[in-house]
Protein backbone atom coordinates (compact mmCIF):
# COMPACT_ATOMS: atom_id res chain seq x y z
CA UNK A 1 0.00 0.00 0.00
CA UNK A 2 1.40 3.55 -1.40
CA UNK A 3 2.17 5.69 2.12
CA UNK A 4 -0.51 8.58 2.87
CA UNK A 5 -0.18 11.62 4.24
CA UNK A 6 -3.35 10.93 6.37
CA UNK A 7 -1.15 7.95 8.38
CA UNK A 8 0.82 11.08 10.21
CA UNK A 9 -2.40 12.55 11.78
CA UNK A 10 -4.44 9.48 12.14
CA UNK A 11 -3.73 6.72 15.30
CA UNK A 12 -5.18 3.94 13.89
CA UNK A 13 -4.34 1.92 17.07
CA UNK A 14 -6.50 4.17 19.11
CA UNK A 15 -9.42 4.33 16.23
CA UNK A 16 -9.58 0.04 16.92
CA UNK A 17 -9.03 0.57 20.86
CA UNK A 18 -5.22 -1.02 20.71
CA UNK A 19 -1.95 -0.79 22.03
CA UNK A 20 0.30 0.05 19.70
CA UNK A 21 2.18 -3.15 20.58
CA UNK A 22 -0.85 -5.25 20.30
CA UNK A 23 -0.34 -9.06 17.57
CA UNK A 24 -2.22 -8.62 15.16
CA UNK A 25 -4.90 -11.22 15.87
CA UNK A 26 -5.56 -8.74 18.97
CA UNK A 27 -6.17 -6.47 16.00
CA UNK A 28 -8.49 -8.35 14.33
CA UNK A 29 -10.74 -9.27 17.00
CA UNK A 30 -11.22 -5.67 17.94
CA UNK A 31 -11.80 -4.72 14.13
CA UNK A 32 -14.51 -7.28 14.02
CA UNK A 33 -16.11 -6.35 17.73
CA UNK A 34 -16.17 -2.53 16.09
CA UNK A 35 -17.34 -3.28 12.79
CA UNK A 36 -20.38 -5.44 14.33
CA UNK A 37 -21.04 -2.81 16.64
CA UNK A 38 -21.15 -0.50 13.98
CA UNK A 39 -22.32 -1.23 10.74
CA UNK A 40 -25.00 0.37 9.57
CA UNK A 41 -27.83 -2.46 9.15
CA UNK A 42 -27.77 -2.80 13.01
CA UNK A 43 -27.86 0.84 13.75
CA UNK A 44 -30.55 2.33 11.25
CA UNK A 45 -31.16 5.35 13.48
CA UNK A 46 -27.70 6.34 13.95
CA UNK A 47 -26.26 8.88 11.51
CA UNK A 48 -22.98 8.47 12.43
CA UNK A 49 -22.78 4.74 12.43
CA UNK A 50 -21.40 4.28 8.41
CA UNK A 51 -19.22 6.89 9.40
CA UNK A 52 -17.60 5.15 12.05
CA UNK A 53 -18.01 1.74 10.15
CA UNK A 54 -15.88 3.56 7.35
CA UNK A 55 -13.29 4.59 10.00
CA UNK A 56 -13.19 1.77 11.95
CA UNK A 57 -12.37 -0.38 8.18
CA UNK A 58 -9.42 2.44 6.90
CA UNK A 59 -7.51 1.43 10.50
CA UNK A 60 -7.91 -1.97 10.15
CA UNK A 61 -6.46 -2.17 6.32
CA UNK A 62 -3.66 -0.42 7.50
CA UNK A 63 -2.52 -2.24 11.03
CA UNK A 64 -4.17 -5.10 10.06
CA UNK A 65 -1.97 -6.11 7.41
CA UNK A 66 1.90 -7.10 8.96
CA UNK A 67 3.35 -4.79 5.92
CA UNK A 68 1.33 -1.77 5.68
CA UNK A 69 1.30 -1.80 9.55
CA UNK A 70 5.56 -1.82 9.25
CA UNK A 71 5.31 1.14 7.53
CA UNK A 72 2.75 2.92 9.00
CA UNK A 73 4.91 2.24 12.54
CA UNK A 74 8.11 3.82 10.43
CA UNK A 75 6.33 6.97 9.41
CA UNK A 76 4.67 7.73 12.35
CA UNK A 77 8.63 7.82 13.92
CA UNK A 78 9.63 9.45 11.40
CA UNK A 79 7.20 12.16 11.67
CA UNK A 80 7.47 12.01 15.68
CA UNK A 81 11.42 13.01 15.20
CA UNK A 82 10.26 15.62 12.11
CA UNK A 83 12.50 14.34 10.16
CA UNK A 84 13.02 17.14 7.27
CA UNK A 85 9.57 18.58 8.43
CA UNK A 86 7.91 15.55 8.26
CA UNK A 87 6.22 16.08 11.51
CA UNK A 88 4.82 18.82 9.71
CA UNK A 89 3.38 17.33 6.92
CA UNK A 90 -0.25 18.01 8.22
CA UNK A 91 0.32 21.69 7.48
CA UNK A 92 1.87 22.39 4.34
CA UNK A 93 4.96 24.42 4.33
CA UNK A 94 5.93 23.72 8.04
CA UNK A 95 9.21 22.19 9.86
CA UNK A 96 10.78 23.30 6.36
CA UNK A 97 8.95 21.26 3.72
CA UNK A 98 6.02 23.15 1.96
CA UNK A 99 5.46 20.97 -1.02
CA UNK A 100 1.42 20.35 -1.17
CA UNK A 101 0.03 17.01 -0.73
CA UNK A 102 1.17 15.33 -4.59
CA UNK A 103 4.49 16.55 -3.49
CA UNK A 104 4.79 14.73 0.02
CA UNK A 105 2.98 11.75 -1.74
CA UNK A 106 5.32 11.13 -4.33
CA UNK A 107 8.85 11.82 -1.20
CA UNK A 108 6.56 9.02 1.20
CA UNK A 109 6.35 6.71 -1.76
CA UNK A 110 10.15 7.23 -2.79
CA UNK A 111 11.17 6.79 1.10
CA UNK A 112 8.77 3.58 1.10
CA UNK A 113 10.09 2.04 -1.68
CA UNK A 114 13.73 1.78 0.01
CA UNK A 115 11.45 0.38 3.19
CA UNK A 116 10.13 -2.23 1.67
CA UNK A 117 13.40 -3.67 0.33
CA UNK A 118 14.99 -6.63 2.69
CA UNK A 119 16.74 -4.63 5.76
CA UNK A 120 14.45 -2.92 6.72
CA UNK A 121 13.27 1.37 6.56
CA UNK A 122 16.06 4.23 5.95
CA UNK A 123 17.13 5.43 8.88
CA UNK A 124 19.16 8.89 9.94
CA UNK A 125 19.44 12.09 8.42
CA UNK A 126 20.78 13.39 5.28
CA UNK A 127 21.35 9.85 3.66
CA UNK A 128 18.61 7.45 4.23
CA UNK A 129 19.54 4.08 4.63
CA UNK A 130 23.45 4.39 3.10
CA UNK A 131 23.82 1.34 0.43
CA UNK A 132 21.22 0.29 -1.43
CA UNK A 133 19.67 -3.56 -0.68
CA UNK A 134 18.30 -5.95 -3.15
CA UNK A 135 14.22 -6.57 -2.73
CA UNK A 136 13.66 -8.50 -0.43
CA UNK A 137 12.67 -12.49 -0.80
CA UNK A 138 9.22 -12.80 -1.72
CA UNK A 139 7.43 -15.96 -1.03
CA UNK A 140 5.72 -17.71 -4.34
CA UNK A 141 1.69 -17.67 -5.18
CA UNK A 142 -0.34 -19.87 -3.50
CA UNK A 143 -2.30 -22.50 -5.69
CA UNK A 144 -5.97 -24.00 -4.69
CA UNK A 145 -7.31 -27.57 -5.46
CA UNK A 146 -10.19 -29.42 -4.49
CA UNK A 147 -10.17 -33.06 -3.72
CA UNK A 148 -13.19 -35.26 -3.16
CA UNK A 149 -12.35 -38.43 -0.98
CA UNK A 150 -15.10 -41.49 0.39
CA UNK A 151 -16.98 -41.08 3.56
CA UNK A 152 -14.32 -44.09 4.60
CA UNK A 153 -11.27 -42.25 3.84
CA UNK A 154 -12.36 -39.00 5.17
CA UNK A 155 -12.69 -41.07 8.75
CA UNK A 156 -8.98 -43.75 8.03
CA UNK A 157 -6.92 -41.41 6.54
CA UNK A 158 -5.56 -41.98 3.27
CA UNK A 159 -3.26 -40.39 0.18
CA UNK A 160 -4.41 -39.11 -3.21
CA UNK A 161 -2.44 -38.03 -6.20
CA UNK A 162 -3.52 -34.52 -7.00
CA UNK A 163 -2.66 -32.94 -10.78
CA UNK A 164 -3.25 -28.84 -10.79
CA UNK A 165 -1.50 -26.36 -13.52
CA UNK A 166 0.48 -23.65 -11.91
CA UNK A 167 3.93 -21.42 -11.93
CA UNK A 168 6.62 -23.45 -11.91
CA UNK A 169 10.76 -23.23 -12.91
CA UNK A 170 11.24 -23.53 -16.74
CA UNK A 171 12.81 -26.90 -17.82
CA UNK A 172 14.95 -25.05 -20.59
CA UNK A 173 16.48 -22.88 -18.49
CA UNK A 174 16.48 -23.98 -15.40
CA UNK A 175 14.44 -21.14 -13.61
CA UNK A 176 17.55 -18.63 -14.61
CA UNK A 177 15.31 -17.07 -17.57
CA UNK A 178 18.59 -17.06 -19.83
CA UNK A 179 18.60 -19.22 -22.93
CA UNK A 180 20.87 -22.35 -23.02
CA UNK A 181 24.57 -22.02 -22.91
CA UNK A 182 24.34 -18.60 -21.57
CA UNK A 183 23.97 -16.50 -18.40
CA UNK A 184 22.45 -14.04 -16.26
CA UNK A 185 24.99 -11.03 -16.06
CA UNK A 186 25.72 -8.58 -12.91
CA UNK A 187 23.56 -5.36 -13.65
CA UNK A 188 25.84 -2.74 -15.17
CA UNK A 189 23.94 0.00 -13.55
CA UNK A 190 23.17 -1.14 -9.66
CA UNK A 191 26.07 -3.95 -9.80
CA UNK A 192 24.07 -6.21 -8.80
CA UNK A 193 22.35 -4.50 -5.73
CA UNK A 194 18.99 -4.34 -6.96
CA UNK A 195 18.46 -0.59 -6.35
CA UNK A 196 19.85 3.12 -7.01
CA UNK A 197 20.01 5.99 -4.74
CA UNK A 198 18.27 9.19 -5.52
CA UNK A 199 18.78 12.72 -4.02
CA UNK A 200 15.91 14.93 -3.43
CA UNK A 201 16.59 17.96 -1.94
CA UNK A 202 17.76 17.27 1.99
CA UNK A 203 17.21 13.47 1.56
CA UNK A 204 18.63 10.75 -0.31
CA UNK A 205 16.15 7.42 -0.53
CA UNK A 206 17.05 3.64 -3.01
CA UNK A 207 14.43 2.73 -5.06
CA UNK A 208 14.47 -0.43 -7.75
CA UNK A 209 17.01 -0.31 -10.29
CA UNK A 210 15.38 0.93 -13.77
CA UNK A 211 17.48 -1.92 -15.81
CA UNK A 212 17.10 -4.78 -14.03
CA UNK A 213 13.98 -4.24 -12.26
CA UNK A 214 15.47 -4.75 -8.93
CA UNK A 215 16.66 -8.06 -9.70
CA UNK A 216 20.16 -7.17 -9.82
CA UNK A 217 20.84 -9.04 -13.12
CA UNK A 218 19.98 -9.13 -17.02
CA UNK A 219 19.34 -11.05 -19.06
CA UNK A 220 21.01 -10.56 -22.71
CA UNK A 221 19.60 -13.58 -24.26
CA UNK A 222 16.21 -14.66 -22.73
CA UNK A 223 15.06 -18.34 -22.93
CA UNK A 224 12.65 -18.64 -25.98
CA UNK A 225 10.42 -21.55 -23.72
CA UNK A 226 9.90 -18.81 -20.97
CA UNK A 227 10.52 -15.15 -22.56
CA UNK A 228 12.96 -14.58 -19.86
CA UNK A 229 10.84 -15.07 -17.08
CA UNK A 230 12.34 -18.18 -15.78
CA UNK A 231 8.90 -19.68 -15.54
CA UNK A 232 6.36 -21.44 -17.13
CA UNK A 233 2.70 -22.38 -16.66
CA UNK A 234 2.94 -26.21 -16.22
CA UNK A 235 0.80 -29.29 -14.82
CA UNK A 236 2.13 -31.32 -12.32
CA UNK A 237 1.14 -33.92 -9.89
CA UNK A 238 1.72 -34.22 -6.23
CA UNK A 239 0.92 -36.50 -3.24
CA UNK A 240 -1.74 -34.84 -0.68
CA UNK A 241 -2.36 -36.89 2.42
CA UNK A 242 -5.72 -37.11 4.21
CA UNK A 243 -5.89 -36.99 7.93
CA UNK A 244 -8.09 -39.38 9.23
CA UNK A 245 -11.08 -38.07 10.82
CA UNK A 246 -10.99 -34.51 8.29
CA UNK A 247 -14.32 -33.11 7.84
CA UNK A 248 -16.14 -31.70 4.55
CA UNK A 249 -14.65 -28.88 4.22
CA UNK A 250 -11.29 -28.84 5.35
CA UNK A 251 -8.49 -27.22 4.02
CA UNK A 252 -4.78 -28.85 3.32
CA UNK A 253 -1.83 -27.28 3.50
CA UNK A 254 0.74 -28.32 1.03
CA UNK A 255 4.01 -26.59 2.22
CA UNK A 256 6.33 -25.57 -0.59
CA UNK A 257 4.53 -26.90 -3.58
CA UNK A 258 3.07 -23.87 -4.98
CA UNK A 259 4.29 -21.30 -6.75
CA UNK A 260 8.36 -20.26 -6.91
CA UNK A 261 9.58 -17.21 -5.18
CA UNK A 262 11.10 -14.07 -5.80
CA UNK A 263 14.48 -12.80 -5.41
CA UNK A 264 15.37 -16.03 -3.79
CA UNK A 265 12.16 -16.35 -1.64
CA UNK A 266 10.41 -19.76 -0.76
CA UNK A 267 7.99 -21.51 -2.69
CA UNK A 268 4.10 -21.05 -1.98
CA UNK A 269 1.92 -23.52 -0.88
CA UNK A 270 -0.76 -25.84 -2.24
CA UNK A 271 -3.62 -24.70 0.08
CA UNK A 272 -6.32 -28.41 -0.76
CA UNK A 273 -9.73 -27.92 0.28
CA UNK A 274 -11.42 -31.44 1.16
CA UNK A 275 -14.63 -32.63 -0.43
CA UNK A 276 -16.18 -35.65 1.28
CA UNK A 277 -19.15 -38.39 -0.27
CA UNK A 278 -22.27 -38.25 1.09
CA UNK A 279 -22.28 -42.42 2.59
CA UNK A 280 -25.65 -44.28 2.02
CA UNK A 281 -25.11 -45.69 5.54
CA UNK A 282 -23.86 -43.29 7.73
CA UNK A 283 -23.46 -39.50 8.44
CA UNK A 284 -21.50 -37.40 10.55
CA UNK A 285 -22.19 -34.60 13.48
CA UNK A 286 -19.15 -33.14 14.44
CA UNK A 287 -16.65 -36.51 15.65
CA UNK A 288 -19.56 -38.30 16.11
CA UNK A 289 -20.98 -40.59 12.94
CA UNK A 290 -24.71 -41.42 12.82
CA UNK A 291 -27.18 -44.27 11.95
CA UNK A 292 -30.61 -44.80 11.47
CA UNK A 293 -31.28 -48.09 11.44
CA UNK A 294 -35.32 -48.99 11.12
CA UNK A 295 -37.60 -51.40 13.83
CA UNK A 296 -40.75 -53.37 13.23
CA UNK A 297 -44.08 -51.90 15.67
CA UNK A 298 -43.69 -55.18 17.54
CA UNK A 299 -39.64 -54.36 18.30
CA UNK A 300 -39.94 -51.15 19.76
CA UNK A 301 -43.06 -51.85 21.62
CA UNK A 302 -41.65 -55.71 22.87
CA UNK A 303 -38.33 -54.54 22.74
CA UNK A 304 -35.06 -56.87 21.33
CA UNK A 305 -31.53 -57.03 20.38
CA UNK A 306 -30.23 -55.02 17.53
CA UNK A 307 -26.55 -55.57 15.81
CA UNK A 308 -25.69 -52.72 13.65
CA UNK A 309 -22.51 -52.03 11.58
CA UNK A 310 -19.83 -49.23 12.74
CA UNK A 311 -17.49 -47.20 10.39
CA UNK A 312 -14.60 -50.05 11.54
CA UNK A 313 -16.06 -52.42 9.73
CA UNK A 314 -17.16 -54.47 12.94
CA UNK A 315 -20.47 -55.28 14.66
CA UNK A 316 -21.79 -53.77 17.76
CA UNK A 317 -25.19 -55.72 19.57
CA UNK A 318 -27.23 -52.74 21.49
CA UNK A 319 -30.46 -53.83 23.71
CA UNK A 320 -33.72 -51.45 22.23
CA UNK A 321 -35.78 -51.84 25.89
CA UNK A 322 -39.25 -52.29 25.15
CA UNK A 323 -41.15 -49.25 24.66
CA UNK A 324 -38.94 -47.29 22.34
CA UNK A 325 -40.15 -44.43 20.62
CA UNK A 326 -39.58 -43.94 17.23
CA UNK A 327 -36.57 -41.38 16.90
CA UNK A 328 -35.06 -42.46 20.33
CA UNK A 329 -31.15 -42.18 20.19
CA UNK A 330 -28.50 -45.01 21.51
CA UNK A 331 -25.05 -44.09 21.44
CA UNK A 332 -22.06 -46.95 21.22
CA UNK A 333 -19.07 -44.69 22.63
CA UNK A 334 -15.48 -44.75 20.88
CA UNK A 335 -17.36 -45.61 17.50
CA UNK A 336 -16.93 -42.48 16.08
CA UNK A 337 -14.59 -40.45 13.74
CA UNK A 338 -10.54 -40.17 14.53
CA UNK A 339 -10.75 -36.83 17.13
CA UNK A 340 -8.63 -34.06 15.38
CA UNK A 341 -6.30 -30.77 16.40
CA UNK A 342 -4.75 -32.03 19.91
CA UNK A 343 -7.57 -34.51 21.19
CA UNK A 344 -7.12 -38.46 21.23
CA UNK A 345 -9.26 -41.31 20.35
CA UNK A 346 -12.96 -41.04 18.85
CA UNK A 347 -16.45 -39.85 18.84
CA UNK A 348 -19.08 -42.09 19.43
CA UNK A 349 -21.69 -43.74 17.38
CA UNK A 350 -25.04 -42.19 17.15
CA UNK A 351 -27.89 -45.08 16.12
CA UNK A 352 -31.23 -43.59 15.99
CA UNK A 353 -34.26 -46.44 15.70
CA UNK A 354 -37.16 -45.68 13.57
CA UNK A 355 -40.51 -47.57 14.41
CA UNK A 356 -41.73 -48.49 10.62
CA UNK A 357 -45.98 -48.96 10.09
CA UNK A 358 -46.26 -51.48 7.17
CA UNK A 359 -47.57 -50.11 4.40
CA UNK A 360 -49.50 -53.21 3.24
CA UNK A 361 -50.44 -55.89 5.79
CA UNK A 362 -51.19 -59.76 5.53
CA UNK A 363 -54.91 -61.08 6.47
CA UNK A 364 -53.37 -62.45 9.77
CA UNK A 365 -51.41 -58.79 10.81
CA UNK A 366 -54.75 -57.33 9.66
CA UNK A 367 -56.36 -59.79 12.41
CA UNK A 368 -54.00 -59.57 15.07
CA UNK A 369 -53.74 -55.77 14.74
CA UNK A 370 -57.69 -55.55 15.05
CA UNK A 371 -57.49 -57.20 18.25
CA UNK A 372 -54.73 -55.77 19.52
CA UNK A 373 -56.46 -52.14 19.15
CA UNK A 374 -59.51 -53.82 20.99
CA UNK A 375 -57.12 -54.05 23.65
CA UNK A 376 -55.36 -50.34 23.38
CA UNK A 377 -55.86 -48.16 26.46
CA UNK A 378 -56.44 -44.19 25.34
CA UNK A 379 -57.37 -42.74 28.42
CA UNK A 380 -54.12 -40.68 28.33
CA UNK A 381 -54.44 -39.36 24.77
CA UNK A 382 -58.30 -38.79 25.55
CA UNK A 383 -56.74 -36.68 28.56
CA UNK A 384 -54.69 -34.69 26.89
CA UNK A 385 -57.60 -33.79 24.82
CA UNK A 386 -59.45 -32.90 27.24
CA UNK A 387 -62.31 -36.01 26.39
CA UNK A 388 -64.48 -37.15 29.14
CA UNK A 389 -64.70 -41.25 29.03
CA UNK A 390 -67.18 -42.45 26.62
CA UNK A 391 -70.83 -43.08 28.12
Amino acid sequence: MTPKREWLDTDYYAVLGVSEDADQDTIKKAYRKLARAHHPDSNPDDPNAEQKFKEVGEAYAVVGDADTRTEYDELRRLGAAGLGGLGGAGRPGAGGFGGGAGDLNDLLQGLFQQGRAEGGFPSGMGGFGGAPRRQRRQKGRDFEATVQVSFGDALAGARTRLRINGDGPCDTCHGSGAAPGTSPTTCPTCHGSGQVTVDQGPFSFAQPCGTCGGNGQVIADPCATCSGTGRVVKPRELTVRIPAGVRDGAVIRVAGRGGPGSNGGPAGDVLVTVEVEPDDLFGRRGDDVTLRVPLTFAEAALGTKLTVPTPQDEQRTIRIPAGTASGRTFRIRGQGAPRGGRKSGHGDLLVTVDVEVPEELTREQTDLLEQLHQLDDTSTRDARLGRGAPT
